[in-house]
C-alpha cells in the first residue's frame, strides 16, 4: 500500500502521471489478501521499478565529478 501512496503523491506533487501497464497486468492489488506472499512481492517489485523508471526519464540525471567538488570540504581541528 504504501507504492501506491508514493505514486499518488509523486503524481499530485508534479501533475504526471506514472504508466504502470506492467503491474495492472499482474491484477494484484494491496487488498488482495488471499494471494500468496509471491506474488504480492512481485508486485511490490514491479511496482517500484515502474515508479523509478519514470521518475528517471522525466528527471536528467547529475553525476558529479571532481572538478566540480570544492578543494577543502571540511577540516577537523
Amino acid at each position: 500500500m504504501l507504492m501506491i501512496h508514493i505514486k499518488k503523491f509523486y503524481e499530485s506533487i508534479t501533475n504526471e502521471e506514472i504508466p504502470i501497464k506492467r503491474y495492472s497486468s499482474l491484477e494484484i492489488s494491496p487488498v488482495h489478501i488471499h494471494k500468496n506472499k509471491k506474488c504480492h512481492k512481485d508486485a511490490i517489485l514491479t511496482l517500484g521499478e515502474e515508479i523509478v523508471s519514470h521518475i528517471h526519464a522525466q528527471r536528467p540525471v547529475v553525476k558529479v565529478t571532481s572538478e566540480m567538488a570544492p578543494e577543502k570540504v571540511a577540516v577537523e581541528q
